[in-house]
Formats: structure tokens, sequence, C-alpha cells
């Protein structure tokens, strides 16, 4: 929290500097003095550059830059540039271009504004009508989008570099509420400080939870964000809902304050989707009060910085019924390994083996044997949680394409203007809001069901939901990279979301149930309530 003031404070200084450069008015024909090497200026956006000493130091390279020194520069630049370049670079600012309009008001929106480019934010950030949202939840996203953007540069470092979310960052988080509002609403709300936006326990409702959700995946980091929490939100719920006093007591207190790191341990080498034939065994101990686990868990979100593993366990027999859920605090025998995926290290996706780990009886979450309630309970929330989460990242990227056609030219005319583009943009657009609506839709039955009924009523259209959305992201995804063409297979420059989207969305059609099985599932629990009566 300090570092992100200190950070928020050199920059309202810089703002302040910029502001006093920009002050001075420059004419066009003193821009137009200053067009050599050595003495350069150029204006992008209204604002005046002194390139003279920059120029030479220009990754592209010293004369394409000198090529536009004394001439307003603006379309040229951003055919190439991104408006970070330019928050880079605002101390080269020496004035404001004459009829360039004032500054602040003619600024472009950054990361933590709410966005206006068409379709870049659900309907009701828009200005549409919504029966489900309120202003309140309008101040709720305002502020956790301002709390996440304290955090967007060391996001991206962690995401190049590997480095996992730092402890700074979890304090910030649970002196915040920001991980107990992750996890829907209920008493352990109860369990921290205060809430985002000073929302009071019992007015939070899924619709909040969904924002935060949404807000996290504009970071556009993907393996980063989920070492912020990710295994939490899939790893809590069943301690919440089935387990013991002391273990709601304690252990939620410690992982939602920030203290503690826990995750969801199911999948194995030889089980993923098929979990009800996991290989994980647990054995009671000869004094009868202790459980002896051992085996191996894959692909574990947050388990490599974990320190709580609520674990899915055979206790009986084959199937179903023989298994068991428990909370496995680290320990002698338990042993994490990074997993390299398809994202970034960060996110702590980890191989998790179990040796001779002794775990006290009184860690079963549920009944000994009644596991499997517990996991599919559970998956609705988590696939729900995937959902927010897809159709957040999936919105981002299209606002990405959106920018980049409007301000990218070739063939002589913007790429907005050509009908191919627009074409693929608006099938991008219509299969998004579809699935935005459904979300929502789904999303009020939630906040209008108790857990136990949402897991029995919602499950269909919750697979058939993450199916579509993670479809969608797919679809998204390749009409993306083909506006953005090279620059959206590049890991670097303007593309570069657009190419961490393609690389990554993948993990949402696979975790919490892949596509495959959704679509099964979705279609298999409809026709359990399929009429008796019903016939053409």
């Amino acid at each position: 929290y300090h570092q992100a003031r200190v950070v928020t404070t050199h920059r309202l200084a810089r703002l302040g500097f910029c502001t006093a450069m920009a002050a001075r008015t420059i004419t066009k024909q003193e821009l137009a003095q200053h067009n050599k090497s050595g003495d350069a200026w150029l204006a992008i956006h209204g604002d005046v550059y002194d390139i003279s000493k920059f120029a030479a130091m220009h990754p592209g390279g010293e004369m394409i830059i000198l090529e536009h020194a004394g001439t307003e520069a603006s379309d040229i630049f951003w055919s190439y540039h991104s408006f970070e370049v330019l928050q880079k670079q605002e101390r080269l600012i020496v004035g404001r271009l004459e009829g360039a309009g004032d500054r602040e008001e003619n600024r472009i929106l950054g990361a933590s504004d709410i966005s206006t480019v068409p379709y870049a934010e659900p309907s009701f950030w828009m200005g549409w009508k919504s029966t489900y949202y309120t202003e309140a939840h309008k101040k709720f996203r305002a502020e956790v989008r301002k709390f996440l953007d304290r955090f967007r540069d060391e996001a991206e470092r962690g995401e190049a570099t590997g480095a996992a979310p730092s402890k700074e960052i979890y304090d910030a988080m649970g002196e915040e509420g920001f991980l107990a509002a992750r996890i829907g609403p209920g008493e352990h709300l109860k369990l921290v400080p205060r809430l985002p936006g000073g929302v009071k326990p019992e007015e939070f409702d899924y619709f909040h939870e969904g924002i935060v959700h949404e807000e996290i995946a504009r970071l556009a980091t993907p393996g980063f964000i989920d070492g912020m929490g990710a295994g939490m939100v899939i790893g809590l719920p069943p301690v919440l809902q089935f387990g013991p006093g002391w273990m709601k007591k304690t252990v939620a207190a410690e992982v939602l304050q920030g203290k503690k790191r826990i995750c969801l341990a199911i999948s194995e080498p030889a089980a993923g989707s098929d979990v009800a034939n996991m290989l994980t065994r647990a054995e009671e101990s000869p004094d009868g009060e202790h459980y002896i686990v051992n085996g191996a868990k894959k692909w574990i979100t947050g388990g490599h910085a974990a320190d709580y593993f609520v674990t899915a366990v055979r206790t009986g027999g084959k199937g179903a019924g023989g298994v068991s859920m428990m909370l496995i605090e680290r320990s002698e025998g338990l042993e994490t390994k990074s997993i390299q995926t398809s994202y970034s290290k960060s996110a702590g996706t980890a191989y998790v083996t179990f040796e001779n780990v002794k775990v006290p009886k009184k860690n079963i979450i549920g009944f000994e044997n009644g596991g499997f309630l517990c996991i599919m309970y559970n998956f609705n929330h988590e696939r729900w949680f995937i959902i927010a989460y897809t159709i957040s990242a999936t919105r981002g990227v299209i606002e990405q394409c959106m920018k980049w056609a409007y301000q990218r030219r070739a063939f002589g005319k913007k790429l907005i203007e050509q009908p191919v583009v627009r074409h693929k943009l608006a099938r991008c657009i219509a299969e998004l809001e579809s699935v935005q609506a459904w979300y929502e839709n789904l999303t009020y039955q939630m906040t209008q069901l108790p857990y136990d009924e949402q897991s029995m009523k919602l499950g269909s259209a919750i697979s058939l939901l993450k199916f579509q959305a993670t479809r969608v992201a797919h679809r998204v995804s390749d009409e993306c990279v083909q506006i953005f063409g090279g620059r959206g297979i590049t890991q670097t420059g303007m593309g570069r979301l657009a190419e961490r989207f393609q690389r990554t969305y993948k993990f949402a059609a696979i975790l919490g149930g892949s596509e495959e099985i959704m679509a099964d599932l979705g279609i298999n629990l409809a026709m359990k309530t399929f009429p008796k009566n019903a016939r053409l």
C-alpha cells in the first residue's frame, strides 16, 4: 500500500509539472522551426514534445522519428504506439499547441476511468437502464477499479517475470475487504473491517461479487491475477458452506484478511474432469485420531504459495460415494512444485504431493464419504466466477480492437472504415452481449435463491453458459488477432493484450469442467426435469 501511495504521489507531482509546462502555448510556426537533429519538437494530441535528446534513443530508430519533427504527428503516432508511451514521456512536454483546446478537457481516458468506447463496459455503465444494477453498484465498481489500478504496474511486471503477488498486495486486499468480496454474500463478510465502496455486508449481493471478478479481469494479466486469489475463490467456499465452526472462524478469517492463502486441490494427473475416480487416499491412523494422506494433485491454482489445501481424497470405496473433502495444512510430507503453463508462473499453479501427511480428523469438511456433494455444490459458484471473468476479459480485448481499428491507418484510411473489419467487430460484440445478458439473468436468480437451491436449479444453465462464454472467447480471440495482424502474435507492443488473450483464454474452457463436459452436463441436468407428458 505504501509503495502504491508513493507511485501515486510521483504521478501527481509529474502531472502538476506537465500541467505547468502545457500552460505555455506554442504556435504551428514555432513548432515548425524545431525540425532537425539536435533541435526537434513534434506535437501529439495537442501536446508539444521536445524529442531532441530522445530521438537517438527511439526504439524504432532516430531517422523515422526525425522525419516528423516540426509537425503535428498524431496520426502517424497512433498508428505505431499506445497511450502508455505518451504517459512515460510526459517529462518531454514543453507546451500546448495553439488551438488544441484545454488539456484536461481533451485528456485521454486511463485504465481507471469508466470507458466511453462503444461496448467497452456493460450496458448499465454505457448509460442504459437496468433492473439489476443500482447507483450503488456504479460506486462499487469505481472503487474496485481504482483499488486495482494501484497494482497495475506490479501485475504487468509479475506477468512477465513470473513473480507472485506480493505480501503487500495481499495485505491491502485483506484490509479493503477485496478478498471477502470475491466469495459472495454471507456471514464471512463480517470477518473483514470493511468492503469496497463502503458497502454494508447486508447490502452486498452477487452483482457486487461479479463486479469484483469483472474488474480483476480488466488487469489483463491472467497469470498474475490468478495468483491474487483465484485459488481462494474456489477453495474457501467449501469451508464456509460445509466446514465445522472452528474452521469457519479461524481459517476463513486468516484467509479473508490476507494473512494466509488457500487453494482447492481436486484435479489429479489421472483424473481431471473425472472427479469421482480420483486416486489420492486418506486412511485412518493407528491412533484413530488422524488421516494419513498419500497421493498427488495437479494444475492446482495458487497451490505453490498456499498455506491450506481444501483437498478431495478417497476415504471409502470406488466412485463418488467414497470421496471426502478435508482441509490439509501445509506440513511435513506435503510438497508443491511450480508448473509452467501457458500463462505466467505468477499464478502459482502447482503439482502437489502428499506423502504420509498427517491430518486431524476434525479437518473433515462435511462428513466422511460425503465430499462429492461438497464438490458438486462448489462447482456452480466456481463456474459462475469463471463466466464473469471470461466475459469481462473478452470485453477488454474487444475494446482493444475497437481502439486499434479507430487509430490504425492502412491503404489510406482507418481500419474501422474497412467493411470487413466492421463485420468482424460486429460478430464479436453481438456474441459478447448475448452471453452478458444471460450472465446477468443467472446472477439475478442467484440473488433470489438460497445456496442449496442454486446448486439444484441453476446447474444446467450455468454449465451451458460457461460452455457458450468460452466458445465466444474462442471466436473473439480469433477475430481480434486477425484485426491486429502481426501485432496480435507479438508479446510486446500495441497488440500484446490480444496476443495474451489468445494464449490464455483456453484456461476458462478447461478449468472448472471442460467445454465438452459442460455441454453434456447442461443437457443431462435439463433432461432430469423433462416433463413425462411432453410430446410432438
